[in-house]
């Protein structure tokens, strides 16, 4: 099976357990994606091939100083337009290649690598959607239908551009949707409200999604080593809560961080913030938390009592998955969806982060750390979480699609082939 992915760890670590899991019962597995960024991500003795790194000729930008400081739907606009649709152009004969060297029975696309479904229909491949934040899931723009539409314009010229049919949304597989979260989370209105189909994973509520949407929960694999951390520093007497803003959005927090110092002073006496940030932006950190760069992340939430953080989609279900209440300041993209599910699902506080208070986050803190209700929240999804087998269900699943014909070299381009079904 071949992995097409963005250069983005929250995109890429999900892929990491299922392919672990696909390969201890015996499958080839690889990747495919922008080699420099995926590398340091991928366990050691990955098979991966190049795929859209980026040059001087080429202009996708996910997570450089541009995309940085935007916000709302001028983030998601440059997000589309300077940063995904690029993205697929760069990417196209790279995935090409590795479809033909590799020759995948099936190909597992990430909803932000637009080029593997196009060469997946293109090679008459079955293709599952990795769909590895749930925005997309829950039709995100409802309510703001001309966004949706200018969105869709661009998917379309895309698909014109590079000859393919229109009529299908390469962000959602016609074979298999694998969703990283469940219903608990996310809601049950589901992509069709009109639809009658009945979620069948075991997390205990009927939803209106069709059948092949397969709602996993967070698959955890492999992480590159994030170096040292003082264990012993953290504080039994205190209840303890990281801080994060994750890989992308970290630099983003010159002026959160000084709120969360004033509100890690305010709480001190009953809390241990353990903050992770760049040094040049945490400040003079009081010697009642702790700040590293980078931390442990899944090892160390087992030891946590709340987390603060951004509504990252991994940040958010990882913490979940361990009954963690949280604190969700959103930053762009699909942050402020999650937020919402996370406050929706009575699981955590949502608070701003552009112009965020010290008071606003001590009172954030206080009600996940103190409220029962939040806590009981977050545990009913970790139940669904566990329930919907994570890494294995999406092996299942992936192992029940038909393979394809074995590809074998052909013209570049991603033209209809006789092979080739809309959706």
């Amino acid at each position: 099976m071949l992995f097409v992915v963005p250069p983005l760890a929250g995109h890429v670590n999900p892929t990491l357990a299922v392919a672990a899991e696909l390969a201890a019962r015996g499958h080839q597995v690889a990747w495919t994606g922008p080699a420099a960024a995926l590398a340091p991500l991928l366990p050691t003795g990955s098979l991966l091939y190049p795929a859209g790194d980026r040059d001087a000729a080429d202009g996708h930008d996910l997570g450089g100083a541009r995309w940085r400081d935007l916000r709302g739907i001028a983030a998601l606009r440059f997000l589309w337009a300077e940063a995904l649709i690029p993205l697929a152009r760069a990417m196209l004969p790279g995935v090409h290649t590795a479809v033909e060297t590799f020759r995948p029975d099936v190909m597992v696309c990430d909803q932000q690598a637009l080029a593997g479904p196009l060469v997946a229909r293109r090679h008459g491949l079955p293709w599952a959607t990795s769909a590895t934040t749930s925005a997309e899931i829950i039709r995100p723009f409802d309510d703001f239908p001309k966004v949706g539409e200018w969105v869709n314009l661009r998917i379309a010229a895309l698909l014109a551009e590079c000859g393919a049919p229109g009529g299908w949304d390469p962000r959602f597989s016609p074979h298999l949707v694998l969703v990283f979260s469940t219903p608990a989370l996310i809601g049950d209105g589901g992509p069709e409200r009109t639809a009658a189909h009945v979620q069948d994973a075991a997390n205990g509520f009927a939803g209106r999604y069709p059948p092949h949407y397969a709602f996993v929960g967070p698959a955890f694999g492999a992480r590159p080593p994030a170096g040292d951390f003082p264990w012993r520093r953290l504080d039994p007497g205190r209840a303890r809560v990281l801080v994060s803003l994750g890989t992308l959005n970290r630099a983003a927090g010159a002026r959160f961080y000084p709120a969360v110092l004033r509100a890690a002073d305010a709480l001190a006496d009953r809390a241990q913030l353990i903050l992770a940030a760049p040094a040049d932006l945490a400040g003079d950190i009081p010697p009642h938390m702790l700040h590293q760069e980078y931390v442990p992340q899944l090892q160390l939430l087992p030891h946590l009592d709340a987390v603060l953080c951004h509504g990252g989609h991994n940040t958010v279900c990882e913490a979940l998955a361990y009954g963690l209440p949280l604190v969700v300041a959103p930053v762009r993209d699909d942050q402020p969806i999650v937020a919402r599910q996370v406050a929706e699902a009575g699981a955590g506080v949502r608070v701003r982060f552009g112009r965020a208070r010290a008071d606003e986050l001590h009172q954030a803190l206080t009600a996940v750390l103190d409220d029962p209700a939040h806590r009981r929240a977050a545990r009913r999804i970790q139940a669904s979480f566990a329930a919907a087998g994570g890494a294995a269900t999406a092996a299942d699943r992936l192992e029940k699609l038909p393979p394809g014909p074995r590809p074998g070299p052909s013209a570049p381009g991603t033209a209809p082939t006789q092979n080739e079904k809309g959706p």
